[in-house]
C-alpha cells in the first residue's frame, strides 16, 4: 500500500475478529519492520512483549478497564522500555560505525543520560511511541487493523508480564482483523490551528 494512503487508511480499531490468527510469518515481518524505528543514539530501547498465553490475556483484560481488544486482537503487543539500555554494552549500537563514529558517540551516550532520569524516561516514552507508529502503519499495509492502548494499570501489567525493574511499559498495540469498520473520524482540527511558522502567533 502506498505510505500516504495507509496513513490515511490507518485507524484504531476497538472491535476485532478473535477468530482470525496472524501468521508467524506475519508477525515476525511485524517485529522487524517495528525494529526499524529510529532510537536516540540507536540504543534501540524498545522491548516488545507478545502477549500470546490466552489465560494472561484474560488477566490483563480484568487490569485494561475489560477492553476487548486485549483478548480479542490476534496480537497484543506490550512496548516497554530498558532504561538503563544506554549503559549496557553501547558499543553494540554502533558496532559497524567508523572509528572516529564511535570515538565520539558513545562518550557522548555516557554523557546524554548518566544521572539523568527524566531523559531516559523521556526518550523512552519517544522511542515507543515511534515504534507503534511503525508497528501500526505496517499493520495496516499489510492489511490488518490496530489500536493503541494505554487504558489499563501499569502497574499490575508490569507485575503480570515481570516486568525488570529499570524497564517502563508504555503502551500496548493490539493487531487483528476488525469486525467492522471504524467509525467516521471524530473531527480532526484544522491545520491553522494547529501548524505555526517560527513561532507560536
Amino acid at each position: 500500500m502506498d505510505t500516504q494512503l495507509t496513513i490515511q487508511a490507518r485507524r484504531s480499531v476497538k472491535q476485532f475478529d478473535p477468530n482470525y490468527s496472524l501468521t508467524e510469518q506475519d508477525i515476525q515481518s511485524l517485529m522487524s519492520l517495528a525494529a526499524l524505528s529510529p532510537t536516540a543514539f540507536n540504543i534501540q530501547h524498545w522491548r516488545f512483549v507478545l502477549v500470546r498465553d490466552t489465560a494472561l490475556r484474560q488477566q490483563i483484560r480484568q487490569v485494561a478497564w475489560d477492553q476487548a481488544q486485549v483478548t480479542d486482537a490476534s496480537l497484543l503487543i506490550v512496548i516497554c522500555a530498558d532504561l538503563k539500555a544506554w549503559e549496557k554494552h553501547p558499543e553494540r549500537y554502533w558496532q559497524n560505525a567508523p572509528q572516529a563514529a564511535r570515538d565520539f558517540l558513545l562518550p557522548a551516550i555516557h554523557d546524554y543520560y548518566t544521572n539523568k532520569p527524566q531523559t531516559e524516561r523521556d526518550e523512552a516514552m519517544r522511542s515507543c511511541g515511534m515504534a507503534a507508529q511503525t508497528l501500526m502503519l505496517a499493520a495496516k499495509a499489510m492489511g490488518y487493523d490496530s489500536c493503541p492502548m494505554d487504558g489499563f494499570d501499569f502497574a499490575e501489567v508490569g507485575k503480570l508480564i515481570n516486568l525488570p525493574a529499570d524497564h517502563v511499559i508504555s503502551l500496548f498495540v493490539a493487531i487483528g482483523k476488525a469486525l467492522q469498520p471504524a467509525l467516521p473520524r471524530g473531527g480532526q482540527l484544522p491545520l491553522a490551528e494547529i501548524v505555526f511558522t517560527d513561532r507560536f502567533a
